[in-house]
């Protein structure tokens, strides 16, 4: 499996499977690999070097030839865990997304998402997309030195990254889709987060194993719904904390409705994903008839009987 260590929340149900035994209790066991983003994931589930992938849906909206190749089947997430946020010490004075106009922007490198994420907030200002730089500005350290260095002067990032500018007083969050409520506000509907990607091939071929890995996180999706903090903090990776255990705290309270709690695709959440990328790519439109391909139900239904989730 490829692709899980981008970010500490996008991926924190399969980081609970793994530490929790629940792959093992299913008759599954996992080899991780580990890629800068998640296009490179993708590329390695289409070559064959991963069986199965974890990263955010729209990477297979935005594949070239993916879409029919792959597909979603369990969700992890059903907002993008994305903020939009600006620099308080480079624009003190701001009063809208208008004052954004000749300023770098920067986006981490968890695939097209953020960037999507940021030309709809500026489209709903009135404000043009080529108005602004947006710069790549990578995960983690990375991308707090690029906002604090002055390199770029707004970020759309994840947690915990989000909280701890947030939580210093270093940001001012002006879009926040790591809530439903906001992710409402700024997709207009409910918006697929964080899955797990396989080709076509192997759902066929390997179907047992497939339900396995599903089964998996849709117990860790169940058990997450109801896990004390304090017994989530103890089984996540050290690293995760990114040196601030109460500000992973913070943040994992934040984030907690964001979780699928059963593994299933939100009803109308590829066809919003696909408005959304489709500022960035207007040719995507043509793939609206194929979306029901881009996604199975079939395994996180029977998880969720299972689970009673």
């Amino acid at each position: 499996m490829g692709g899980r260590a981008s970010s500490a929340f996008r991926h924190l149900p399969l980081s609970v499977a793994d530490r929790l035994d629940f792959f093992r209790a299913e008759g599954v066991g996992i080899s991780w690999l580990e890629f800068a983003d998640d296009a490179q994931a993708l590329q390695a589930v289409q070559r064959g070097l991963a069986d199965v992938g974890a990263m955010g849906f729209e990477q297979i909206l935005l594949a070239p030839g993916g879409r029919a190749a792959v597909r979603s089947l369990v969700l992890q997430a059903r907002a993008p865990q994305l903020a939009l946020a600006v620099s308080v010490r480079a624009l003190p004075k701001y009063r809208s997304l208008a004052d954004l106009r000749r300023c770098e922007v920067g986006v981490g490198s968890t695939g097209m998402l953020a960037q999507a994420m940021v030309c709809t907030a500026l489209m709903q200002a009135g404000v043009s997309v080529s108005d602004v730089h947006l710069v790549e500005v990578g995960d983690g350290a990375r991308a707090l030195a690029a906002l604090r260095s002055g390199r770029v002067q707004a970020l759309c990032h994840a947690d915990p990254v989000m909280s701890r500018l947030e939580r210093r007083g270093e940001v001012r969050v002006v879009n926040d889709a790591r809530t439903l409520a906001g992710t409402q506000a700024l997709f207009g509907g409910a918006m697929p987060g964080s899955c797990l990607v396989a080709p076509v091939s192997f759902l066929n071929q390997r179907a047992d194993e497939a339900q396995a890995l599903v089964h998996a996180v849709v117990h860790a999706l169940k058990w997450l719904q109801t896990a004390a903090p304090a017994d989530i903090v103890k089984i996540v990776p050290p690293d995760d904390f990114m040196g601030d255990r109460s500000l992973y705290l913070a943040a994992l309270a934040r984030m907690r409705e964001a979780m699928s709690p059963d593994g299933l695709m939100p009803e109308g959440g590829p066809e919003t994903s696909l408005r959304a990328l489709g500022l960035l790519a207007p040719a995507l439109a043509a793939q609206r008839p194929h979306l029901a391909r881009s996604f199975t139900q079939e395994f996180a239904l029977k998880a969720k009987q299972k689970f009673s989730a």
